[in-house]
């Protein structure tokens, strides 16, 4: 799979420069979105050696030296044994991916920082439930990111153009006009990125493939994973439930998520956790209704008035026909882009 450039790189070099092994980092992001590409690549360039532990595969053994972190000798030599790579004071990074799936090595990494020889970067999806960080202490060495799926201009960058967003703000900057050829253009290019999204495994597969029907099966698989993880953390399906109305919801055009029609006998007030937790996940965007447009919208912000929207435009448009068979291209880009008009005409 092709490497993709992102954003967040910058931030990454920011914090190695900044913190000199004084924090943790902790990547929050939901899953498929590139976490694990992104820091592996920020260690192989950064760094002179690094440990990659994926907390999803690591044996038994490696989680076990987690457990008490008295002699931090032992750990470290332990590592390096089983990973087969040397460890250099100050110029080797230690990343824990997937971290959520193994708390026990969250909670260590106060002592690792306090005891200052390497760099440490965690990743994690739904990293903030509370299921995950019971019975632990929380490092507040951490610094925090949240990672998204792939921009507009990320998305641009990943097809070899890097002219596009750089023009576009020339012209805004001078008031200038485009032109109606290159405008449709633009329009066409954008309407690509709408349809394909910012999920790195669904960009790649475009770019190899060109096949939008490769392309969907591909978000169809990343939607599957978002509700198996929305089922881990809610039995009654009540999160699922309200993740696959989002379009349905959006195309009613209303001021409000109507939370009654999803959930029989459920009000907005009522599910509070449950929307807390669909944002923590950060596959939905969360806006809510606020009456005073002055600034510190947060202080006058009526949480049991929201709309939702999905993180990542592609994803989005495969779940408006998640019911639907993939079938020629032309007529579902033609459904797609009449569907996303008016359901952008609600944001």
């Amino acid at each position: 799979m092709k490497i993709f450039k992102r954003k967040l790189y910058n931030k990454l070099q920011e914090w190695k420069n900044d913190s000199q092994g004084r924090t943790a980092l902790l990547i929050e992001g939901a899953r498929r979105i590139g976490k694990s590409t992104l820091v592996e690549q920020f260690a192989e360039n950064e760094y002179e050696s690094y440990i990659l532990i994926d907390f999803s595969q690591a044996p038994e053994s490696i989680k076990k030296l987690f457990t008490d972190v008295s002699n931090l000798d032992y750990i470290f030599l332990q590592l390096q044994l089983q990973y087969k790579t040397d460890l250099h004071k100050r110029k080797s990074v230690i990343v824990f991916d997937e971290v959520q799936l193994y708390p026990l090595a969250r909670q260590a990494i106060k002592s690792l920082v306090k005891d200052g020889r390497y760099d440490y970067i965690e990743t994690g999806s739904l990293i903030s439930i509370k299921k995950n960080v019971q019975n632990i202490l929380i490092p507040s060495e951490e610094r925090k990111l949240s990672m998204w799926p792939m921009d507009y201009e990320e998305f641009l960058w990943a097809l070899d153009d890097t002219t596009t967003i750089p023009l576009l703000k020339s012209v805004w900057k001078s008031k200038q006009s485009l032109g109606e050829q290159t405008n449709r253009k633009l329009m066409r290019d954008f309407r690509l990125y709408m349809l394909i999204g910012g999920m790195p495994q669904a960009i790649n597969e475009y770019l190899e493939t060109n096949n939008f029907k490769n392309v969907d099966l591909v978000k169809r698989d990343i939607l599957s994973l978002y509700e198996d993880d929305f089922r881990k953390i809610d039995s009654t399906g009540k999160i699922s439930l309200l993740f696959d109305s989002i379009p349905a919801q959006l195309n009613k055009n209303t001021s409000r998520y109507q939370v009654s029609g999803v959930l029989k006998n459920e009000r907005a007030d009522s599910i509070l956790d449950l929307i807390a937790e669909l944002k923590d996940s950060k596959t939905v965007l969360v806006s809510y209704n606020a009456n005073n447009p002055n600034a510190g919208l947060s202080n006058n912000k009526d949480l049991g008035k929201f709309k939702l929207f999905l993180a990542d435009t592609g994803l989005f448009t495969t779940l408006v026909f998640k019911d639907k068979d993939f079938t020629e291209n032309i007529i579902y880009e033609k459904l797609l882009n009449d569907k996303l008009q008016a359901n952008l005409g609600s944001l």
